[in-house]
């Protein structure tokens, strides 16, 4: 059994120092929102949308049981193992790594942005074979273990090493998010090269800052209600509110993610619950929804900078092991069912997200 690694704080190396500099400057605002959805059924349905202002390229990819992972870290300090459970998710930049996806066991899971808080350790600082890049975390992951439980016993032992990923030319600052057919979830967030890890009771997660700073800041927002609000009367004059959502008066509707944090919790506590399945897959639909972001309504200040959007959305039903994904291009939620595969298999199976711009015609009786 591999040693447990002590992460122990220490301050960033002058390459560390360089590399982050250069990430922040360069970094698109990647506006991810993920949520966790209770169903009228006692199970789950996970929810997620991936903004960047590049072409991620992400191919959808079912990963057979078995299948053996070598981490890129470097210096042999890298972990490599064998998948015990299949996966179907998403990639970017055609790696054979998962940025979102669930396992055959009902265990999911996303990398979203964490940019100016990620801080990763150093492979020279970490022991033998405990190494992680960022991007390989969430693989790692889903392609061992059943529940959120078992991930956050086994995350103690590995370190997640500040490594440039080739197409984006810099370290990438990521955290990450769990979940599990119970309506457990988890937050894992790289800080100072030690690994921060919260159960998370809502569900809910976005980028920058930490999960523990969004906890706090709910609140600010404990008034806020689905119920609309009475009249009030101001000298013996009743006054009444314009109309329907008087009592969502305040929630905030910007694209930040402080913003959308509070918007996500507000629409997954509020939702009236509905069976396991494609209801509650329809559910967490109309909640993405609310979180797409067409191209120039996030725009970075230098004009040459390509503007933020949502590349896909994806909806993963824990339940069931299905997995479903909508992209900019082509707003039909399209499905995948893992079990349907023969997850014994020998090689990856990948899909591009082509588009199907022409919406489908509406079938009249004849």
């Amino acid at each position: 059994m591999r040693k447990t690694t002590n992460l122990k704080r220490r301050a960033a190396t002058m390459l560390t120092a360089v590399a982050t500099a250069a990430m922040v400057a360069i970094q698109p605002a990647a506006a991810c929102t993920s949520f966790l959805l209770p169903t009228s059924d006692g199970e789950s349905v996970y929810g997620r949308t991936m903004e960047f202002g590049f072409q991620l390229d992400s191919q959808m990819m079912v990963v057979p049981r078995g299948y053996s992972f070598a981490s890129v870290v470097p210096d042999g300090k890298g972990v490599d193992w064998a998948g015990k459970y299949g996966v179907v998710g998403l990639n970017a930049f055609d790696l054979p790594n998962v940025v979102d996806g669930v396992n055959e066991e009902g265990l999911a899971g996303g990398i979203l942005y964490f940019p100016g808080y990620a801080g990763y350790a150093d492979a020279k600082d970490i022991d033998a074979k405990s190494g992680l890049a960022p991007w390989e975390v969430l693989t790692w992951a889903l392609t061992q273990f059943k529940t959120v439980a078992e991930v956050k016993a086994a995350i103690a032992d590995i370190s997640v090493v500040g490594v440039v990923e080739s197409s984006l030319g810099m370290v990438p600052p990521f955290h990450f998010v769990f979940h599990d057919q119970s309506g457990a979830s988890l937050v894992v967030e790289p800080v100072d090269g030690e690994l921060k890890i919260y159960d998370n009771p809502v569900g809910v997660m976005t980028n920058s800052p930490g999960f523990d700073w969004h906890m706090t800041n709910l609140g600010n927002y404990i008034k806020i209600s689905p119920v609309n609000v009475d009249s009030m009367e101001i000298f013996g004059d009743k006054i009444e509110s314009f109309g329907q959502g008087s009592g969502l008066l305040g929630i905030p509707g910007d694209p930040t993610p402080p913003s959308r944090f509070i918007r996500a919790l507000g629409y997954t506590a509020s939702a009236e619950r509905v069976p396991s399945g494609i209801e509650s897959v329809r559910l967490a639909e109309h909640i993405i929804n609310n979180f797409d972001i067409p191209i120039g309504f996030v725009k970075p200040e230098d004009a040459k900078e390509s503007p933020d959007y949502t590349q896909w959305s994806a909806i993963a039903d824990l339940k069931n092991r299905r997995y479903y994904v909508k992209s900019y291009k082509d707003q039909v939620l399209r499905s995948v069912d893992l079990m349907s595969f023969d997850l014994d298999a020998k090689d990856v199976v990948k899909a591009p997200l082509t588009p199907m711009m022409e919406p489908p015609a509406l079938a009249f009786p004849k």
